[in-house]
């Protein structure tokens, strides 16, 4: 019977109405302080997952993992992309020949990035396919000069599919007449739309086009590959370049986007530290709970001292009733904060449609809704540092009930 003393008081102390109703409200207190605590951690966390996820499936979608390239151009690229797309961790190949350039219509210029790329081998290392909001990458027929524009720089230009456009190059070609800058027209086919700044710098034409403009002949800028683990591009490069004669040179995403994930990563981390200390003073409200309890009780110590409980067992008593409204607090948190991570999207959706208010503009943001990705793995290191906490802020005050001297209460009963 006294081996299951501490389970059996102590959860009935957690039940018994109390007449300080101060204690009680201060429990009250303690337990929806975890819970809020435990809830917006979940929620918060969840939303930053699915700024990250948002981030990865867009941007890396249309930036590669990693380029091979070499200065003079790849002439027999075949082979060497045959030999690339057996590695272990290399699940697309695609060749592509990069120029900086500056678009004009109208009247209006704007700098872009344009990627000459084969129609049928880009769906292996990029998700444009599936973002266009106008015609096709098979509209991109070597010879016809067709491009395919971001919204947004399509936007900025004034022109959609159809217009024309003319692209400056920054090359000059030497004729009798003079040294003039290298100019081509070039046909509208397409509007491509990934929500990112990608939008307003970034077009595509098709590779043999772009070939006999950059005066590459046969050659071609590099080939991009996609990876099945993006985290793995640094150190896959290295290896391919080690594996290859001289002359290749490697980058991969890390040099133009890696500022931008590092910084997601510390934002989340931050944001989960700040909040935690809400879970750890929602905690350690329990110790004044359980102060007051052992003062409250000091007769019920003494009597259970008498007919033999322990100091152990004592301290059992009150780390079993803070653990089970630390418990209580968690476990409504756990419930409140994946309902609300599961739904979060909606519930701003509806808000936003309800009062005609806009959190989100994609004209300002990559997005236009608020993304939210649960990962049972945050929730379980939240439970587990709240369970922590909390058993943390039962200790001292279970200390103090052991050290309650029968003698000395029972004097004055």
């Amino acid at each position: 019977m006294l081996d299951r003393l501490p389970f059996l008081v102590g959860l009935r102390y957690v039940r018994a109405k109390r007449r300080n109703h101060f204690i009680s409200f201060i429990s009250l207190t303690s337990m929806l302080g975890l819970m809020l605590g435990v809830a917006v951690l979940i929620l918060v966390l969840s939303v930053m997952n699915g700024f990250d996820h948002e981030l990865r499936t867009r941007i890396l979608g249309m930036v590669p993992h990693t380029k091979i390239e070499s200065p003079e151009g790849m002439v027999e690229w075949e082979a060497l992309a045959d030999r690339l797309i057996q590695r272990e961790h290399v699940i697309g190949v695609a060749p592509f020949v990069e120029q900086q350039g500056m678009f004009s219509a109208g009247g209006r210029n704007q700098g872009a990035m344009v990627n000459g790329i084969h129609p049928d081998w880009e769906d292996q290392v990029s998700i444009i396919g599936e973002h266009m909001r106008q015609g096709a990458l098979a509209d991109l027929v070597p010879g016809e000069w067709n491009v395919v524009l971001g919204s947004m720089l399509a936007r900025r230009l004034g022109v959609g599919v159809g217009d024309r456009v003319t692209l400056l190059v920054p090359e000059a070609s030497i004729t009798p007449a003079g040294v003039f800058p290298r100019l081509k027209r070039f046909t509208v086919s397409g509007i491509f739309s990934v929500g990112a700044d990608l939008d307003a710098n970034l077009a595509y034409a098709n590779i043999e086009d772009m070939q006999t403009l950059a005066r590459l002949g046969d050659a071609i800028g590099g080939l991009r590959l996609e990876l099945d683990d993006l985290f793995l591009a640094s150190s896959e490069t290295q290896a391919i370049l080690t594996e290859l004669e001289s002359g290749y040179r490697g980058t991969d995403w890390t040099f133009s986007h890696g500022n931008l994930f590092q910084a997601i990563q510390m934002e989340k981390r931050m944001i989960a530290l700040l909040l935690t200390v809400i879970i750890a003073v929602a905690a350690f409200n329990i110790v004044s709970t359980l102060v007051m309890v052992v003062t409250d009780k000091r007769a019920d110590i003494a009597i259970l001292r008498t007919i033999g409980a322990t100091p152990r067992s004592i301290m059992g008593i009150f780390i079993v009733q803070g653990l089970a409204i630390g418990l209580i607090g968690i476990a409504v948190g756990v419930a409140v904060g994946i309902l609300l991570a599961l739904t979060i999207s909606d519930l701003i959706g509806w808000f936003e449609s309800a009062f005609g208010i806009q959190f989100l503009d994609s004209g300002v943001y990559f997005i236009s809704n608020l993304p939210s990705r649960l990962q049972w793995a945050d929730v379980r290191d939240i439970v587990i540092a709240a369970f922590g906490l909390t058993f943390l802020s039962t200790l001292y005050p279970a200390w103090r009930a052991a050290r309650v001297q029968p003698a000395d209460v029972l004097r004055y009963e």
